[in-house]
């Protein structure tokens, strides 16, 4: 017989321990459900702006829950508490969880102190959305922005966050960069902290 270990028999379904599951959400899923979201606050809006504000929003709250969900799983309930300690968590960790894979790049500002910016080649919110020409500036990476505003602010690390596309010479899409843009109580805690 095949697999005849033995299993543990329990007496009803409460004592049966939860597993884990699977960890993933199928692509076409998550694609149909953001673009369902997208669809919806469009029509809830009157501009570009709006809409990308709406989909920060979504994003925060998301973030906010996965920086919960991280730091009780994966931490023991700690949290990061030097800048680039929760930077790396995010550009790491969280990136991996949501995306599938640890973003491009994340790299200092170089002409503010304060700026930092995760850069992603094809970010997947983006990937399957096409934007009509009337809507030419729209970004659906608000909604990753909303995510890293959620898990910094959760973190206790207030900063300004928005999504932008930057060309790229030799390629037909433009990257996405995340500009994060802290506080100055941050950064004068950072000084503290030495």
């Amino acid at each position: 017989m095949i697999g005849a270990g033995k299993a543990k028999q329990y007496a009803n379904v409460v004592e049966k321990p939860l597993s884990k599951g699977k960890q993933e959400v199928s692509l076409s899923a998550f694609a149909l459900l953001f673009s369902e979201l997208v669809q919806y606050n469009q029509t809830q809006v009157d501009n570009i702006a709006e809409l990308e504000r709406r989909l920060e929003d979504a994003g925060y709250a998301v973030g906010a829950r996965v920086l919960e969900l991280l730091c009780h799983r994966d931490k023991g309930n700690r949290r990061e508490t030097r800048l680039l300690g929760i930077l790396s968590f995010v550009h790491s960790t969280v990136w991996k969880v949501l995306f599938g894979k640890v973003a491009d790049s994340l790299e200092k500002g170089t002409e503010h102190e304060d700026e930092y910016m995760i850069s992603e080649k094809e970010l997947l919110v983006n990937r399957f959305i096409s934007v009509p020409k009337d809507m030419g500036t729209f970004n659906c990476g608000a909604f990753a922005a909303g995510i890293v505003r959620g898990v910094l602010d959760g973190a206790g690390f207030p900063a300004v966050v928005t999504a932008h596309f930057v060309p790229v010479e030799g390629q037909l899409r433009p990257r996405t960069t995340i500009l994060i843009k802290f506080a100055e109580e941050v950064l004068r805690r950072e000084a503290k902290l030495g």
